[in-house]
């Protein structure tokens, strides 16, 4: 027998010899693992519940936090599905079948919605999920690598449901319950039988196998989701052995706590912490990029070299046909720069090959500000043309472009004199595309034309 089976065989014969719990340490384990198993089933699927979030909601019917509605409802449906299939395995006369497998979709799903998808050739895409049905559409993942891997088509899904239960039925008392377990949970992830949910039912199902034969749940961490999902992968090309290895390795986590239960220990563990960080660190990256001196020096430079350039050269169709004479003015929060008296073809602004800016080690001044010194809060570019010809008084057009800093984001906005005419909000990792910048160019090209007919007499 392997070492991980044998010490799973000793941890629950040592379980058994503690059994029955106290009703106080029964009622801390099953929070315990009700708590563990929804947050990080949830969690791997993308919920940003915390953990204690997930416990004030399902312990407490509270909400607290910024999230979605939905949210907040799978996360009760899926602690609805856990019970279910507690009481599922308790019942030695109920089956399971493909009928308890929908019942599953249905609850862990709530209610009809639409949800992105990627079509066949990859594509990204959208369609309404139907709960409680196999799936009417293909389903595919994008592999890490890039490329797409395909479950079971729509027209084998049923057949193959129907083989699955046919197989576990045949093994059900041939197998050790974690091989049982593992198995199942594996096959039923390869069909993929529904557009949605199906991650959550795979451990769902690998946990009603370990219920139904005395052991505690199994709880796949979130934290640990890339190594999980690699051991799925080694399996798609024929390797069961790291699965195995992983879920038993969670069974023998999840012995050790319940031993500690039956013993009157404390269940706390010391990297209960993590999971907090983990989901805080995650839901900051959702927001983008955070502001800082060399992320605004960055934004600067883009805007510098592509938006504003692209401006001006439209701007000089203008200036040298209709205008008398022109002037540059800079502001950094809303402050006029004031340069020194040496040339300005080696300063910052006058940078014009992005790729060079980018790389530029020192990355601490614009427009002669040391950006580590003082906190930007704005940049502004302002261009007048003075003397419109023909107009009576002579005309003086002032174009400002500006751009205002949040703390992940920045807010760029056009002017010509007092109208806004273009405004936008980008994360700081946003690149600006040709297509945005002719669209800006675009705007700022009919609004001049528009605003010198209104002012030639």
């Amino acid at each position: 027998m392997k070492e991980n089976l044998k010490i799973i065989n000793e941890l629950h014969e040592n379980l058994k010899k503690l059994e029955p719990f106290k009703q106080e340490d029964k009622a801390r384990l099953d929070k315990k693992f009700r708590l563990e198993f929804n947050y990080n089933s949830n969690h791997i699927e993308g919920n940003t519940l915390t953990y204690g979030e997930t416990e004030l909601l399902l312990i407490f019917g509270e909400t607290k936090g910024s999230h979605t509605l939905r949210e907040y409802q799978e996360t009760k449906a899926h602690d609805a599905a856990f019970s279910f299939i507690e009481q599922l395995s308790n019942d030695k006369e109920r089956p399971l079948t493909e009928h308890i497998i929908k019942q599953l979709n249905e609850i862990i799903l709530v209610e009809p919605f639409w949800k992105e998808a990627l079509t066949p050739d990859g594509q990204n895409s959208r369609r309404q999920i139907n709960i409680g049905n196999y799936k009417a559409y293909p389903n595919s993942v994008r592999l890490q690598n890039g490329e797409i891997f395909d479950y079971a088509s729509p027209t084998d899904t049923p057949f193959l449901m129907q083989e699955l239960m046919d197989w576990y039925r045949e093994n059900e008392t041939k197998l050790l319950p974690v091989e049982l377990a593992t198995l199942l949970h594996y096959k039923f992830v390869r069909i993929h039988p529904f557009d949605d949910g199906n991650g959550r039912i795979s451990r769902l199902l690998l946990n009603y196998v370990l219920l139904k034969n005395g052991f505690p749940p199994v709880i796949i961490k979130s934290a640990d989701k890339t190594n999980y999902l690699r051991t799925l992968h080694n399996a798609d090309v024929g390797d069961l052995e790291p699965l195995m290895d992983y879920i038993e390795k969670e069974t023998i986590w999840s012995l050790k706590i319940a031993i500690k239960a039956g013993k009157g220990e404390d269940l706390e563990e010391n990297d209960d912490f993590i999971k907090e960080i983990e989901l805080i660190k995650r839901k900051a990256s959702t927001k983008g990029i955070t502001k800082s001196p060399r992320i605004i020096y960055d934004t600067f430079v883009i805007i510098n070299t592509k938006v504003w350039k692209s401006i001006l050269d439209t701007l000089s169709y203008f200036h040298i046909n209709l205008y008398n004479e022109t002037e540059t003015n800079y502001t950094l929060n809303r402050q006029e720069i004031i340069f020194s008296n040496y040339s300005f073809l080696g300063s910052s602004f006058q940078i014009n090959n992005l790729k060079e800016a980018l790389n530029n080690k020192e990355k601490s001044r614009i427009w002669e500000v040391d950006i580590y010194k003082t906190e930007v809060s704005q940049l502004g570019w302002n261009f007048t043309m003075f003397g419109l010809n023909g107009s009576n008084p002579l005309i003086n057009t002032i174009i400002y472009l500006e751009v205002y800093f949040d703390d992940y984001k920045y807010h760029l906005k056009l002017k010509v004199d007092k109208s806004y005419i273009y405004q936008t909000e980008n994360l700081f990792n946003h690149i600006f595309l040709d297509a945005e910048i002719e669209e800006i160019n675009k705007t700022l090209k009919k609004h001049l034309l528009d605003y010198i007919k209104q002012n030639i007499n």
